[in-house]
C-alpha cells in the first residue's frame, strides 16, 4: 500500500478538498439511486470528526465545459444534508471568488459542495493552472472517487501533485478489496467475465488468464468462443470475426494453466423476450433459428464446483440475459453459490460493473459479497492490469 489514508494526516482545522463521485441518476428532479451518496458518508463524517472541513469536488453528467443548468450539483445539496446529518453549503463555482468566499465562510461541522467541476473544460484536460486554482482553496486533498480514478483529470490526478494527499474511506475500501482479489490473493482464484462482446474485454481476458486458475466466460462473449471452436450458435449475439483472437486467448490460458469454463449446455429461444419458449440443449445442438440466452444446468453445476474449490473470486458480467425470465436462472444459481461460500467464510468475493451489480441486487445477494465496487470503467481497467492515474497520483 503506497498511499496514505485519512488517519495518516493531521486534518484538525484544515480545509480538506474531497473528490467524491456523486454522479447519481436523477429523474424529474428526484434521485432514483442514492448508493454513491451513501458510500461517501464514512469519509465525510471521519473528516469532520478529526476537525477537518470537507469541501466536495465532483462532476455531474457531461456538460463538456459549459454551464448546463440541469447538470448543476445544487440539486443534490438537500440529499447530501440528509445523508450526512450536517449542514451542506453550496458554491456556484468550483474556483474563483464564489468558491473562495464559500470556503472562507465554512464553519466547523459544516460541509461545502462546489459546483460541477466539468463546467470547466480545463478539468478533463487536467490543466495545471485549473488544478492550481482548485488547490488554492484547501490544505489537503482526499480522493474518495475510485470510480473516477481511471481518468487523469485535474480533480482526480492534478490535485494530488499539489497538496498533501490521502485516500478516503471508500477509495481505501476499494483498493484494499481489489488488492486482496488480484494482488496477493488466496488461491485458487476464479474470475467470472460476461458481457456482450469479446472485443471490449480483450485486455481483461488477456490479463486474467495469466493470474487465475479458473475463468468462466458467459454472456454473448461465450458465443464468440464457442463459434471459434466450431460450435454452431444459430442467430446468437456473436463476433465471428474475433474467432482467431478467441482461440489465441484459449491457447494462452492453456499455457498458463488456467481452466476456461465455457457452456457445455445452453438455454435457447427463437425470440428475444421475457417468457419466450425456452429449450435446454447440449452446446452443439443450437438450432439455426435460435439464440443462446443463458448457460444450462450442467454448465452451472461445473461453475459451482469450481466456486467450491476457489478461495478468491472476482466477477464482471452475468452468464445470460438475467433481466428476462427464464434466462436469469444460470446467473442467479451461480450467485447463490458465491453468496453461500462467502457467508460461510470460505470465499473472498469481489464484484463490479453496472450489469454485475444489477444482477447481484436482483438476485437478493447485495449484502452477501465480500465487496461490491461502485466503479464501472475504473474497476474494469484495474482488472485489465492498467495503472489508474488517480491511484498512481496518491502513491506518489
Amino acid at each position: 500500500m503506497g498511499w496514505k489514508t485519512i488517519d495518516d494526516l493531521n486534518l484538525n482545522g484544515k480545509v480538506v478538498l474531497t473528490r467524491v463521485d456523486i454522479n447519481v441518476p436523477v429523474k424529474d428532479g428526484k434521485i432514483t439511486d442514492d448508493t454513491r451518496i451513501r458510500r461517501i458518508i464514512p469519509t465525510i463524517k471521519d473528516i469532520v470528526a478529526q476537525g477537518g472541513k470537507p469541501v466536495l469536488l465532483a462532476h455531474f453528467g457531461r456538460p463538456k465545459g459549459k454551464r448546463v443548468p440541469e447538470m448543476s450539483l445544487a440539486i443534490l445539496r438537500e440529499a447530501l444534508e440528509d445523508a450526512f446529518g450536517l449542514p451542506v453549503n453550496f458554491a456556484e463555482d468550483c474556483i474563483g471568488a464564489p468558491a473562495k468566499q464559500a470556503v472562507a465562510a465554512l464553519g466547523s461541522g459544516q460541509v461545502l459542495l462546489l459546483e460541477n467541476t466539468r463546467y470547466h473544460a480545463e478539468e478533463p484536460a487536467n490543466d495545471p493552472a485549473f488544478a492550481a486554482s482548485l488547490a488554492a482553496l484547501g490544505d489537503i486533498f482526499c480522493n474518495d472517487a475510485f470510480s473516477a480514478a481511471h481518468r487523469a483529470h485535474a480533480s482526480t490526478e492534478g490535485l494530488a501533485r499539489l497538496l498533501p494527499s490521502c485516500a478516503g474511506r471508500l477509495m481505501q475500501a476499494e483498493l484494499s478489496a481489489l488488492e486482496a482479489a488480484l494482488g496477493e490473493p488466496d488461491r485458487p482464484v476464479m474470475a467470472v467475465v460476461g458481457g456482450a462482446k469479446v472485443s471490449t474485454k480483450l485486455d481483461l481476458l488477456g490479463n486474467l488468464v495469466a493470474k487465475v486458475e479458473y475463468l468462466v466466460i458467459g454472456g454473448g462473449m461465450a458465443n464468440t468462443f464457442l463459434a471459434a471452436k466450431g460450435v454452431n450458435v444459430g442467430k446468437s449475439l456473436c463476433e465471428h470475426d474475433m474467432a482467431d483472437t478467441a482461440n489465441e486467448i484459449l491457447a494462452k490460458a492453456k499455457d498458463a494453466g488456467c481452466e476456461v469454463i465455457l457452456p457445455s449446455d445452453i438455454v435457447t429461444a427463437t425470440e428475444f423476450k421475457a417468457n419466450a419458449e425456452a429449450q435446454i440443449l447440449p452446446v452443439g445442438d443450437c438450432p439455426d433459428d435460435a439464440m443462446i440466452l443463458d448457460a444450462g444446468p450442467e454448465t452451472v453445476a461445473t461453475i459451482k464446483t469450481a466456486i467450491e474449490k476457489s478461495k478468491t473470486l472476482i466477477m464482471n458480467g452475468p452468464l445470460g440475459v438475467f433481466e428476462m425470465t427464464p434466462f436469469e436462472k444460470g446467473t442467479f444459481e451461480m450467485l447463490d453459490e458465491i453468496a453461500r461460500q462467502t457467508t460461510a467464510g470460505a470465499l473472498v468475493s469481489v464484484a463490479g460493473g453496472g450489469d454485475t451489480v444489477a444482477a447481484i441486487n436482483a438476485s437478493g445477494h447485495g449484502d452477501d459479497f465480500t465487496y461490491i465496487s461502485t466503479a464501472g470503467g475504473a474497476f474494469l481497467e484495474w482488472m485489465e492490469g492498467k495503472t489508474l492515474p488517480g491511484v498512481a497520483a496518491l502513491e506518489r
